[in-house]
C-alpha cells in the first residue's frame, strides 16, 4: 500500500498483520496520543505517521482500536449479570444518564466500583472493563458520557467528537451523579470506588476530590492530577497507574505528590516501565500484557482491602 502524503489515508483499512510495541516508532505513538486526545484528526494522524518514518502509515493503522479481540468477559457469561440502566442527572447535559451496570450473578450486596470512559464514551472496551469488576464481586456501573446526545455513536472517531463538544462541567456533573447513584443502589453495601482511563483517570481524580468521604478509593490510570489547591479534600486512598512514556501526564505529579504529603492524603503511585499511555487498553498495540496484569491485579485488591 503506497505511503502518500496526499492520499486519503482517512478511510484506509487497517493493516491486517499484528504489530508489537517494540516494533512500533516512538513518533507515531506521540502522533497516536495526539489523535486520542482530540488535536489533530484521523486524516492528519495517517498521513503525518506515513512520513515520520519507513512503514509509519502500517504503524498508525496497527494503532486504531479493534475491539472485538480485546473482550476479556462475554456479556453472556454466567458469573454475572449485565443491563443498561437510567437514572437522574440533575444539573448535567440533560437531567438524565445511563450507564452499563454489571453485578455478580449471586443476589447481594456487593462494594461498587464506578467504571469511568476515555474521552470518546462508552465503548466496548470500558464495557469489558466493568465486565471484569463484576467477575471479581464488584457491583460495577461504566455511565456512558454521551447518553444525553445519543450515547456511544458505535466508533471512537465520533465519539471524541461529541464528547469534545459537551458542555465539560456538566459532563462531570454527570459523572458525578453516576457515583452517588451507584453508592445508594439497592445491591451496593454503600462502599465506594472509582476507576478510569485517560479522561476517565483525571474525572476519577476529580470525584475523589469533590466526593471528600463519600468515596471510600479511588484507582486513576494515567489521569490528570487533580487541582494542588484541592489535593486536601480528598479523604479517600489512592493508587495511581501512571505509564513511563507519557511525560504530559507524569509532569502533574511531582505537585500532586507534594500537596498529598502536606495535606496527609493517602496514595501510592506506580509506574510501569515500558508503557505507552493507554498501556491497560487491550485493543491497540499500546497494550502491555504484563504492566496490565500487574495494575489490575492491583486495583483489585486495592478495592478490596477499601470497599470490604
Amino acid at each position: 500500500m503506497a505511503e502518500q502524503v496526499g492520499a486519503d489515508v482517512s478511510t484506509l483499512a487497517p493493516d491486517a498483520r499484528e504489530w508489537t510495541q517494540s516494533e512500533i516508532d516512538q513518533r507515531v505513538f506521540d502522533l497516536y496520543d495526539e489523535y486520542c486526545h482530540g488535536r489533530i484528526d484521523r486524516r492528519e494522524f495517517l498521513q503525518r505517521a506515513a512520513v515520520v518514518t519507513v512503514g509509519g502509515l502500517a504503524m498508525a493503522q496497527a494503532l486504531l482500536p479493534r475491539y472485538a479481540r480485546a473482550q476479556m468477559v462475554s456479556f453472556t457469561d454466567e458469573r454475572i449479570k449485565a443491563r443498561y440502566v437510567s437514572y437522574p442527572s440533575p444539573g448535567g447535559s440533560s437531567g438524565t444518564m445511563r450507564g452499563y451496570l454489571v453485578q455478580p450473578s449471586k443476589a447481594g450486596s456487593y462494594p461498587a466500583v464506578l467504571v469511568i470512559h476515555e474521552n470518546r464514551g462508552l465503548n466496548p472496551y470500558i464495557e469489558d472493563v466493568a465486565r471484569r469488576a463484576a467477575t471479581e464481586g464488584f457491583l460495577a456501573l461504566a455511565p456512558d458520557g454521551l447518553a444525553p446526545v445519543g450515547g456511544y455513536p458505535g466508533n471512537d472517531d465520533d465519539g471524541r467528537a461529541m464528547q469534545a463538544k459537551l458542555d465539560q462541567g456538566k459532563l462531570r456533573t454527570d459523572m458525578l451523579n453516576s457515583a452517588r447513584y451507584l453508592k445508594a443502589h439497592e445491591a451496593s453495601n454503600r462502599k465506594l470506588g472509582v476507576t478510569g482511563f485517560c479522561w476517565g483517570g483525571g474525572t476519577t481524580n476529580f470525584l475523589a476530590v469533590t466526593l471528600g468521604a463519600d468515596l471510600d478509593a479511588a484507582v486513576p490510570f494515567y489521569g490528570a492530577a487533580p487541582e494542588t489547591a484541592k489535593v486536601p479534600q480528598i479523604k479517600a486512598p489512592l493508587l495511581i497507574q501512571l505509564a513511563e512514556n507519557d511525560e504530559r501526564i507524569n509532569s502533574m505529579y511531582p505537585a500532586f505528590e507534594t500537596a498529598a504529603k502536606a495535606a496527609g492524603v493517602k496514595y501510592e503511585i506506580h509506574t510501569y516501565p515500558g508503557t505507552q499511555h493507554g498501556f491497560h487498553n487491550n485493543s491497540t498495540p499500546r497494550y502491555v500484557e504484563a504492566a496490565a496484569k500487574l495494575a489490575w491485579e492491583r486495583t483489585i485488591a486495592f478495592f478490596k482491602q477499601n470497599l470490604a
